[in-house]
């Protein structure tokens, strides 16, 4: 198997591994150097680093990577380390490289208007695939996106295609109440990394009311971003699409900022009082 084939197949796919690499060898080792291992997120593996017990702490450790999204640098000194001794190593020192393997994160923008547009273009400069979301042709559309990889012109068409994952984040940037609500209701129930959904507190706390009155919990909400973006002061749309961006980076890098969104879930106290 070319390891590099799969790990193109497996972003594409949205799925995540780690990649063991061999990157310094010194004294007998049971593989050679440049030798690579492949650990998809389910725990199956393509290729060898020589197999033995160092195969299997970097196994455990290629697990951490993907989790933390952080690579490491492992040394192994088989020499002096009686637990190698495993009749497959001779003594020598190695040095793997673990690399996490990740698709490329993409923004689902439901809404089309300038702010959104101006969402697009930080979040593409960022790093971030682009997909569109509105039930207007003229806001959805390549002239106001070109950096758009999908565009859909139907809430209901983009709810049963997109299949949100670890590596999707949804931002809700409708023209109104009634259209964050439908959205919103969609998204708090998918497997989305990042659910925002601008707006001022008043409005979001009355989204979230209305949705409990449909038969949704105030838990379900925890996880949402609202109102979205990092506070700096954005007035303009462009500088709100850096305060989203900033937010979205902070997720995706596991940022302390990450979690300011506690705090604002606290200040909504109304929502369990009866």
């Amino acid at each position: 198997m070319d390891l590099f084939e799969e790990i193109v197949k497996m972003r594409r796919t949205g799925q995540r591994a780690a990649l063991a690499t061999i990157v310094h060898t010194n004294g007998s080792i049971p593989s050679y150097e440049s030798s690579r291992m492949l650990v998809r997120e389910d725990g199956s593996i393509a290729g060898t680093i020589g197999g033995g017990c160092v195969e299997a702490e970097v196994w455990a450790a290629a697990k951490e990577v993907m989790q933390n999204e952080s690579p490491r640098k492992m040394v192994f000194n088989l020499n002096n380390e009686a637990k190698y001794d495993n009749g497959l190593i001779c003594g020598g020192t190695l040095e793997v490289f673990v690399e996490p393997i990740l698709p490329q994160p993409i923004i689902y923008l439901f809404g089309g208007g300038h702010v959104s547009m101006a969402v697009a273009k930080a979040a593409s400069a960022a790093g971030f695939g682009v997909g569109v979301v509105d039930d207007r042709e003229a806001f959805a559309n390549k002239e106001r996106f070109p950096m758009a990889h999908e565009i859909y012109t139907s809430y209901e068409d983009a709810f049963e295609k997109l299949h949100p994952n670890a590596s999707s984040y949804l931002i809700i940037v409708t023209r109104g109440h009634k259209e964050d609500m439908h959205v919103l209701a969609w998204a708090v129930r998918t497997e989305a990394r990042y659910v925002g959904m601008i707006g001022s507190k008043r409005k979001v706390l009355s989204v979230y009311k209305a949705l409990e009155n449909d038969g949704f919990k105030p838990e379900e909400f925890e996880r949402v971003y609202a109102p979205m973006g990092l506070e700096i002061g954005a007035l303009s749309p462009e500088e709100i699409a850096i305060s989203i961006a900033a937010e979205l980076v902070a997720v995706r890098r596991n940022a302390p900022d990450a979690a300011h969104k506690k705090l604002r879930y606290e200040a909504r106290p109304a929502l369990t009082e009866r």
